[in-house]
């Protein structure tokens, strides 16, 4: 008897089986994931100032207390507003926290633009270096809220708002750099790219989660020179 047979027939029974388990884990997380969008877009001036009075509230406590101790009703409180006006906007907690997340990600985006439209007309050496001053400055934006973005944004489901994100600033850098190429050595530019902003956010927002005390006003300078001298050293 060829025991090839019903031996691959295990192993395709086994895969079919891991793969049933896995979808059904898949759809259970998604099942117990609370909704995580707003209700509602507020379009009047008047529920605009609620939603913005939610949201930052949202953060007020979050920074204050943690996810784990928020909850709609102390975040209705904080706010100012009826529980019954959060639930017209938002679902859960968890979709609050998620607005926060999208209003930290557009603010950080923004303050990328300005310094990317800043830097274009400038030489390599002073664009990397006022680019890295910019991240730094980016993320000590209310650093404490970053930290707990930061261990949310799975829990949201935000990371493609965050991938978004990178992919904008990798598209920009790569932008500034096909100006540039005569003062860098010959590099795959969109690589090059990769490396540079990973780089400068990888050592900012690592600095900002586990390292505040090279953050400060005295050390920071030293971190700008040596992410500048890290930088500049892989580009030419």
């Amino acid at each position: 008897m060829n025991i090839a047979v019903p031996l691959v027939a295990c192993i395709e029974f086994a895969s079919y089986r891991s793969y049933c388990l896995l979808a059904w884990k898949k759809a259970a997380d998604m099942a117990r994931r609370p909704p995580t969008n707003p209700r509602k877009q507020a379009s009047q001036e008047r529920s605009r100032a609620t939603v913005d009075a939610l949201v930052e509230a949202t953060a007020r406590i979050l920074v204050r207390e943690g996810f784990d101790k928020a909850s709609t009703n102390r975040i209705a409180r904080e706010a100012g507003v009826s529980i019954g006006s959060l639930y017209q906007y938002y679902p859960s907690k968890e979709a609050l926290v998620a607005a926060v997340i999208d209003r930290h990600v557009k603010e950080q985006m923004q303050v990328a633009r300005v310094a990317l439209a800043e830097v274009a007309a400038l030489p390599v050496e002073e664009a990397v270096r006022k680019l890295v001053a910019v991240a730094i400055d980016a993320h000590l934006v209310n650093p404490r809220l970053h930290r707990v973005l930061a261990e949310q944004i799975p829990r949201t489901g935000r990371l493609e708002n965050k991938d978004a994100f990178s992919r904008e600033i990798h598209d920009l850098v790569r932008g500034y750099l096909e100006t540039r190429k005569g003062e860098i050595r010959t590099v795959e530019l969109g690589l090059a790219a990769f490396v540079c902003v990973t780089t400068i956010e990888a050592l900012t927002h690592t600095a900002v989660l586990h390292r505040p005390d090279i953050l400060s006003d005295r050390a920071a300078g030293a971190l700008v020179d040596e992410v500048t001298r890290l930088v500049l050293r892989y580009l030419q």
